[in-house]
């Protein structure tokens, strides 16, 4: 069964023999801003003012030179920019087919063309993202190879504790490449939606409390408490996700606000589960509160280390749990981030 172009998701353009548009489908105006009936019957050249990058006009005179040989009836992917009806610039990626006869004389074209722009984005995210975690590995895989070799050339030298020392802060990095690791790898399962969670009834303040631990031993002026109501019921979740969330939301208080005073609340309600991360730093201004769970945003207050990525995968890491991460502040009295998680989490994923 054949589709007509209308039911395609792309941009097509039919031209003619002499490139002239014989027909579009309502992509091509959603992409150009371009009417269909505005485009039908003229010239492409005239129409859209297709160039390359360089400036060169495409399809005023002939056809693409590699058109000339008779093989050729594809039409590779390449950049062309386009001209909008008020003359600003439309980047596309173009590709498509040449139509010949039985001499291979080309009759026409059927070209299809999708936004450069949202590509051009996404590959500079994806360069922002490898350069800011290259830079972020570098420091702990220094330390690891600087601690190790010391170890290895100075063993019999080293008292005890010195080598226990040494031994922790290995241990520490290690941990620390493998969360950033982690980050990078959930990134890309998030933003194509190819994340799989490994769910099971989770008890959430013993979780809570074994990162809490784990986080004093990494920052020894933490003070912090845990505040869960009695009896709370265990959440149907990915008990390493939330490993994660919990690690990122307390660290992100001891890195921008203050590690004394923590505090995290656990509550539940007739629906969900929550968890309150609570600190007394000086609070974020409200400009930069809807920017917080933006890829690579770090305020210039606090200790702005890390990759910028925490609390975007954390948003991402409990959206895809159902639930829900907000966040509020007082300026000069503290911030509070909030994850909510469904009761009904099991049966949804159990009920045919």
């Amino acid at each position: 069964m054949s589709l007509s172009i209308e039911e395609l998701p792309d941009g097509v353009l039919e031209l003619d023999a002499d490139r002239v548009i014989t027909a579009a489908n309502a992509a091509v105006t959603h992409l150009t801003g371009h009417p269909v009936a505005e485009l039908v019957g003229r010239p492409c050249s005239v129409a859209l003012g297709p160039r390359d990058d360089g400036g060169k006009a495409l399809l005023v005179d002939d056809w693409h030179s590699s058109a000339r040989l008779v093989r050729v009836r594809t039409i590779p992917e390449h950049e062309v920019v386009l001209s909008a009806p008020d003359g600003t610039d439309v980047r596309t990626f173009v590709t498509g087919v040449y139509h010949r006869d039985a001499s291979g004389t080309v009759t026409g074209a059927t070209l299809m063309l999708r936004d450069a722009g949202r590509r051009r984005e996404l590959a500079a995210a994806g360069a922002q993202v490898v350069s800011t975690v290259s830079h972020e590995l570098r420091s702990p895989l220094t330390s690891v190879k600087g601690y190790t070799s010391l170890l290895l050339s100075r063993w019999d030298r080293l008292g005890d504790d010195d080598k226990k020392m040494m031994l922790e802060q290995v241990n520490r990095d290690a941990d620390r490449v493998t969360r950033l690791i982690t980050e990078l790898l959930d990134i890309n399962r998030l933003a194509s939606g190819r994340l799989v969670l490994r769910r099971q009834m989770v008890d959430l303040p013993k979780l809570v409390q074994s990162v809490l631990d784990q986080l004093q031993m990494e920052h020894e002026d933490m003070e912090v408490t845990a505040d869960f109501a009695e009896n709370m019921p265990p959440v149907y979740a990915d008990p390493d996700k939330l490993v994660q969330v919990v690690t990122n939301l307390v660290e992100n208080a001891c890195k921008y606000a203050s590690p004394k005073g923590l505090r995290v609340v656990g509550r539940t309600t007739d629906s969900d589960v929550t968890v309150d991360v609570i600190d007394q730093g000086e609070g974020i201004p409200a400009e930069d509160l809807p920017k917080v769970f933006n890829r690579f945003f770090r305020r210039a207050e606090g200790k702005p280390t890390g990759s910028g990525l925490g609390l975007w995968i954390s948003r991402g890491l409990v959206t895809a749990h159902g639930g829900r991460l907000t966040v509020s502040s007082v300026v000069g009295q503290g911030t509070n981030f909030r994850f909510s998680l469904p009761l009904s989490a099991f049966e949804d994923a159990h009920t045919p």
